[in-house]
């Protein structure tokens, strides 16, 4: 898993603009994949039936992954403009879509995508955004008596503890930044002269 880390929306946005009399609803949630994706923008055109136009991004960290959709909007000023926004953010794990109004008034092909922009920002705007970074679930055992040494050197490279179950030793469960691991475990050896035992439980992104 890579270790990088990458910025999503913290959790569901919305907008509303009204321009030129059209309303332009725009809405953006995080997504972990494709089929996400596609539910999230069938669950928008159900609550705006009586848009005439659906435009929509989303982009997916795994594989770069991106599709974006004109609805029916002249070719580059709906979808393009919202996953430039997207893009120009650094947002991964997202999808957005904006729901158009039509108010009787031709906005232009410039218009239009400034308003799809808008929409689309002003949606990222009101989710939020959240860095997730590369974690490791690791346990730890050694004995008692670098128990707190262990517990300091722990807190100074970030990692937080979740458990700590005291038998024959202490077996520490704790979460810490993958990129934080190597250095932790040599602390731990040094610390326990070579007698603690790491095991990698499994990786994930906070």
């Amino acid at each position: 898993m890579t270790t990088e880390a990458y910025r999503t929306p913290r959790g569901p946005g919305a907008s509303t603009l009204v321009i030129k009399r059209s309303r332009f609803v725009g809405a953006i949630a995080p997504v972990p994949d494709e089929p996400a994706a596609r539910a999230f923008l069938h669950e928008i055109r159900t609550q705006h039936g009586g848009a005439v136009h659906h435009v929509y991004a989303y982009v997916l960290r795994q594989g770069g992954a991106s599709r974006h959709s004109d609805d029916g909007e002249p070719r580059g000023t709906g979808g393009l403009p919202v996953l430039e926004v997207l893009r120009r953010e650094n947002i991964f794990d997202a999808c957005c879509v904006v729901a158009r109004y039509f108010g009787g008034i031709l906005l232009g092909a410039p218009g239009l995508a400034r308003a799809y922009a808008a929409a689309a920002k002003a949606a990222l705007d009101d989710a939020g955004v959240a860095e997730r970074r590369a974690w490791t679930l690791v346990a730890m055992s050694f004995p008692y008596a670098a128990w707190r040494q262990a517990q300091l050197e722990i807190a100074e490279a970030g990692g937080v503890v979740e458990e700590a179950v005291f038998a024959a030793e202490v077996t520490c469960h704790l979460a810490i930044p993958a990129t934080a691991l190597p250095a932790l475990a040599n602390r731990i050896a040094e610390i326990t002269s070579g007698r603690a035992q790491i095991r990698i439980k499994s990786e994930t992104f906070l």
